[in-house]
């Protein structure tokens, strides 16, 4: 009898053992933090982080930077760049630029709330999803004309391989980058930074190459902590 009961308790043992690593899995995987849970889609980027933590303490503006806000989202510009506030986004623009166009850099709040075909919620992942209407040539020589048509695009790689960049109050975006060619021969790059959630994108219009690197730098700098979600 004795051995039988030892077996029992063994075997007892050994179950419950096994179920508290199924727990442990079930845990790791992110099963009963909240949203996909059960369905076993990964949530979207800019919730993944906060969601289950506390925020950080915001970030100081990188060097270089000074920080300038709308609606909330504070962002690190240049200090020698012109800072535009229409509709209720804004825009960077670099020395020499007059308009919001080639080089600047546009923080848009609720994007596809607000922009007719939704974009970027559904099109940022595909090649012609660098604009909501990806039609119009916006190489330096053609985009204050605007009538030279697009004959192509093609996504870039980006530097995170997943496609994400992670901002200064721990959330994280999509990071696209394309290369549009233009019908007289030319091509032009766009960059996008797109918080699905949050709906808030930040936009290179067209890309100056000489500002490639600080382009990065600006969209990383974005804090959305006091920004007022829908």
């Amino acid at each position: 009898m004795s051995g039988t009961s030892g077996t029992a308790r063994s075997r007892t043992a050994a179950a419950t053992a096994a179920a508290a690593g199924a727990a442990l899995v079930l845990l790791a995987s992110g099963c009963g933090l909240g949203g996909s849970g059960g369905s076993g889609a990964v949530p979207s980027p800019d919730s993944t982080y906060s969601n289950v933590v506390a925020a950080a303490e915001p970030a100081p503006p990188a060097d270089g930077l000074t920080t300038v806000e709308v609606q909330g989202i504070k962002i690190g510009a240049p200090k020698n760049w012109s800072i535009d506030k229409t509709g209720g986004q804004l825009c960077m623009r670099p020395p020499g630029q007059g308009t919001c166009g080639y080089g600047a850099v546009q923080v848009i709040p609720h994007v596809a709330e607000n922009d007719p075909n939704k974009w970027p919620k559904t099109q940022f992942d595909s090649a012609d999803g660098w604009a909501s209407d990806p039609s119009v040539c916006r190489s330096l020589g053609t985009a204050a004309a605007g009538d030279v048509p697009v004959t192509g695009a093609e996504k870039l790689e980006v530097e995170n391989a997943q496609g994400l960049t992670t901002h200064a109050d721990g959330l994280k975006s999509h990071h696209r980058e394309w290369k549009v060619s233009c019908q007289n021969g030319d091509t032009f790059e766009v960059r996008l930074w797109f918080l699905p959630q949050s709906d808030i994108a930040v936009y290179v219009w067209s890309v100056d190459a000489q500002y490639s690197a600080l382009y990065d730098k600006i969209a990383k700098s974005m804090n959305t902590d006091g920004y007022e979600r829908d």
